[in-house]
């Protein structure tokens, strides 16, 4: 497998010390993303956009650093270490508006695996688990998985945005004797980072109705310009006795293979609750070189980071443009976070089988259909665009030649 090396004591003309632009092969190295397209596909000559990880490299800092840990050979049990917790305060202390809590804090092996943990924790078989459809699939199938009843309060979409359904939301709680809430924030798939207004009101008619808030923030470090992150865990005291916030720096820097994530959780009782039902599982200690790269990248990554997020702003600008102008038909929902766009196709006059033949068989790419995300968006496309530009290019340009040769 060839990969670009970047000297990061250098810059290129326009000033960049990191190259998002080259193309790396990534097959055979057992990714999902491209070497499981024939065992899920049945075919390999899709262009391939649609899991949530990214094509670009970890910071050469940090590849370096993980070097000489794994040049020392051992690998043993091993538990988060004032290293990692340092890094972790540091990363949220410089970014946000509230702290991380070492004394909070759970390590799991991912925020799905969380969800789960804390569906079987704060339910029982049958109880109620509210959800907003569209949103990540994982959030229903870890309630129905582990024999919970899925209620789904809809998000209100016009066209152009999604809102949230206050009162259908608080309704399908009393109705439904609800015990648990998860949430998205930023959303994924629709790309809302919610406001502060809107978490509140949510947060008000939880605690009023005594239904725990998991709150899914793995995606935080994806804002654009213009929009502003909240966390739930910054709404107030009242809130934090029945919220338990996920956080990884799996997405951010695309150590998701590395399977490490933070489970803050305030309120002892909740946390105690939380932490036996994981052992009940069989875990324990983390995962070795995850925990040392997630204080690696949390360390000396924050310079990659900006210039990552300058080249995702960059690549939206990219598929704004070509949407309006290149794709009637098809709209772009205006992400506020994320690297995961949600595209509207029903303006094409296609139904939703002819979609999916569509962007498979004439497009030739492998995207998340809608339909996975709930009933109501069978006609939308989640596309990834932490990709270079030149593949998101080739793969716009699919779709449009598609389009003109319906």
């Amino acid at each position: 497998m060839e990969a670009c090396r970047h000297d990061y004591d250098k810059t290129d003309a326009a000033g960049h010390r990191y190259d998002f632009d080259t193309v790396i092969d990534r097959r055979g190295t057992g990714c999902i993303k491209y070497d499981a397209m024939q065992r899920r596909m049945g075919r390999e000559d899709l262009l391939s956009l649609w899991v949530a990880d990214m094509d670009f490299r970890m910071p050469q800092e940090v590849i370096d650093d993980l070097k000489a840990r794994v040049d020392h050979g051992i690998f043993g049990y091993t538990d988060p270490d004032e290293r990692y917790f340092a890094a972790c305060e540091g990363w949220f202390g410089r970014h946000y508006a509230h702290a991380f809590h070492r004394e909070w804090n759970t390590v799991t092996p991912g925020v799905v695996y969380a969800l789960a943990q804390a569906v079987r924790a704060f339910t029982e078989p049958g109880d109620a688990v509210i959800i907003q459809q569209p949103v990540y699939y994982p959030f229903k199938s870890v309630i129905e998985d582990n024999g919970r009843r899925v209620v789904n309060s809809p998000l209100r979409f016009d066209g152009e945005r999604y809102t949230m359904d206050f009162d259908d939301f608080e309704a399908k709680i009393r109705g439904n004797n609800v015990r648990l809430y998860l949430l998205c924030n930023p959303h994924n798939p629709v790309g809302r980072v919610w406001t502060r207004d809107e978490l509140l009101q949510a947060a008000e008619i939880c605690r009023k109705n005594g239904v725990i808030v998991f709150s899914d923030e793995i995606h935080c470090d994806f804002i654009y310009p213009g929009h502003t992150f909240t966390s739930f865990s910054e709404l107030g005291e009242e809130y934090l006795s029945n919220s338990i916030i996920g956080t990884s720096a799996s997405k951010t820097f695309n150590l998701a293979g590395f399977q490490t994530a933070n489970i803050q959780i305030a309120d002892r009782q909740l946390r105690r609750r939380f932490r036996k039902e994981s052992a009940a599982s069989g875990y324990s200690q983390g995962n070795a070189p995850g925990l040392y790269v997630t204080a690696s990248v949390y360390e000396k990554g924050e310079e990659w980071y900006r210039e990552l997020m300058a080249y995702l702003t960059a690549n939206l600008a990219f598929v704004r443009s070509f949407v309006q102008e290149r794709l009637p038909g098809v709209k772009l929902v205006e992400p506020e976070g994320t690297y995961l766009l949600w595209l509207d196709f029903s303006g094409t006059g296609m139904t939703p089988d002819e979609l999916e033949t569509f962007i498979v068989d004439k497009a030739r790419l492998w995207l998340d259909s809608g339909r996975i995300f709930g009933e109501s968006s069978a006609m939308f496309q989640r596309f990834n665009i932490a990709c270079p530009r030149s593949v998101l290019e080739e793969a716009f340009t699919r779709i449009e030649k598609a389009l003109q040769e319906r």
